[in-house]
């Protein structure tokens, strides 16, 4: 039997999406205000650093409803370090300049970034992109697109034809292009063929970037601690280069889509559009090894989003109304799962298993030992056998104060009903004035192996810092670590480190960790 139980010591991590990063150029990114981060990150001896997934981001913003399961974002390139080795000039970013300290502007980006990577690109070929590659101690370019090619081909294709067709989903393209595999075959026009090595080459800069940065992670001992959502988006280069691995009509448009049955947060449920594998195909697996080999180069750690529908998943009719027209549907189960660990025999994950489950999806998490989550926030006002509580946690879980689709630990409290800060102060003998701080304090003195809490609640701010409300669909993910709100986290650090040692969660960084990463 599969078993995905961790042998390793306690640990602390960080929350905080690349995105919510401070800098001076509208979004956060990969390279320095990574490495601004991580510096906060080692000094207060934190082991890992959770982030949400770091693909393109489509409809929504949303990280989780990406153009391909596989590329970077390329907002989330350091365009600052692109004009020190040559390729911008400093002017050039100043249309980043202008956008809000406090907030991504993705509208905004979604207008200057490519005419950045456009500039970049141009003034790479002018000298040479293999020669620039070489001068600045990149990997060669044609190495990466061959090594990458299974989807990066695909992507870059993807992403030509979306702008030739006016960001239309790739279901109303002509005919002839609705597919990789028949747009390939066609003679293209010279600007979309122009795009895709745009598009090929920001991924390389994004890859390049990232791989000096989570380098620099390891080197100081620090896990980056990522998220793979089981479902891709509808309109996404994988979805448009592999058909066959979806459950979708001949015109490309799914049969049935994901989404969650009736329950008491909704009396319809909840639909979400994804599409969904079709497991009778064997290519389904080989489309998950090449997914989490992906992964894994990005994350230490990899958190399965929607663990539960690798046991069951609702599926729901495309012409149905809501979501209580769909049924449930067997997933692959343990079957999925003994693959996974041949082909992954030491890689760590996580199982986001969060709401309510079935029977079949609780003996699929509990059989195969992957470590759970408990989240704080669902413990109170229910009753004491509620499993978030601290004395009902298992020690091989990850326990957070809350997640990126909770409210702040101190909006929690401050909009929590009354009987459920009444047993809140009372589990923890606490006034309730500093919400966040008795929060992080519980999960770091509990058993659990892994105590993660977002950078919100390290500086008990209000629910005004919420990063995502789910089932809403506006002013979501926007949120931003002001440069005032990072002095005072950086002060903050001595505390964080001293209490990360008190509860055995203190990580040392290896020696001389700085050579191993190399400069951002």
């Amino acid at each position: 039997m599969a078993d995905f139980s961790w042998k390793c010591e306690r640990g602390a991590g960080a929350l905080a999406h690349i995105t919510a990063l401070p800098s001076e150029f509208g979004i956060g990114n990969v390279g320095g205000a990574a490495e601004e981060f991580l510096d906060f990150l080692s000094s207060a001896g934190f082991s890992h650093w959770q982030i949400c997934p770091l693909n393109p981001t489509g409809y929504g913003d949303s990280p989780y409803q990406a153009f391909s399961v596989f590329a970077g974002n390329p907002y989330l390139i350091d365009f600052a370090q692109l004009g020190r080795l040559g390729l911008l000039k400093d002017a050039d970013l100043d249309c980043l300049r202008r956008m809000p300290e406090d907030r991504c502007d993705f509208g905004a980006l979604y207008l200057s970034v490519p005419s950045l990577v456009e500039r970049a690109f141009s003034a790479a070929k002018s000298g040479g992109i293999e020669n620039f590659a070489r001068r600045v101690g990149y990997s060669p370019f044609e190495e990466f697109s061959q090594k990458s090619a299974k989807w990066l081909d695909g992507y870059a294709l993807y992403s030509a034809l979306k702008k030739e067709n006016a960001s239309r989903p790739w279901t109303e393209w002509p005919e002839e292009i609705k597919s990789f595999e028949s747009a390939s075959k066609r003679r293209l026009p010279d600007g979309v063929l122009e795009e895709a090595g745009r598009v090929k080459f920001a991924q390389w800069i994004f890859f390049e970037q990232y791989s000096k940065l989570k380098a620099r992670a390891n080197g100081r001992g620090i896990e980056i601690f990522g998220d793979v959502p089981i479902f891709p988006a509808a309109d996404c280069s994988d979805v448009w280069s592999n058909p066959d691995l979806f459950d979708l009509s001949p015109e490309g448009v799914p049969n049935n889509t994901a989404g969650v049955g009736p329950d008491y947060f909704s009396p319809t449920g909840q639909m979400w559009g994804n599409p969904l594998y079709d497991w009778k195909n064997p290519r389904v697996y080989d489309f998950w090894k090449d997914r989490l080999s992906a992964a894994f180069e990005m994350y230490d750690v990899v958190r399965l989003d929607h663990f539960r529908g690798f046991a069951d998943y609702w599926a729901i009719p495309a012409n149905a109304k809501d979501a209580s027209e769909g049924k449930m549907k067997n997933g692959p189960g343990k079957k999925f799962f003994e693959f996974v660990r041949r082909e992954f025999p030491s890689q760590k994950f996580v199982a986001e298993d969060l709401g309510l489950l079935s029977k079949r999806a609780l003996d699929l998490r509990d059989s195969i030992k992957i470590p759970a989550m408990a989240v704080l926030q669902f413990a109170f006002g229910d009753s004491p056998k509620n499993p978030y509580l601290p004395h009902n946690t298992k020690s091989d879980c990850v326990y957070y104060t809350g997640t990126h689709d909770n409210d702040t630990a101190r909006g929690w409290y401050e909009s929590a009903p009354e009987r459920a800060r009444d047993e809140f102060r009372r589990y923890f003998r606490v006034s309730g004035d500093d919400a966040s701080w008795d929060m992080i304090c519980a999960v770091l003195t509990n058993r659990a192996r892994l105590a993660v809490f977002p950078v919100q609640d390290m500086l008990s701010l209000p629910s005004c810092a919420r990063f995502n409300t789910p089932g809403e669909p506006a002013n979501n993910w926007t949120w931003r670590l002001t440069r005032r709100n990072f002095e005072e986290l950086k002060n903050r650090a001595p505390y964080l480190r001293s209490m990360l040692e008190l509860t055995d969660r203190l990580r040392t960084p290896p020696q001389e960790s700085d050579k191993n990463g190399g400069s951002i």
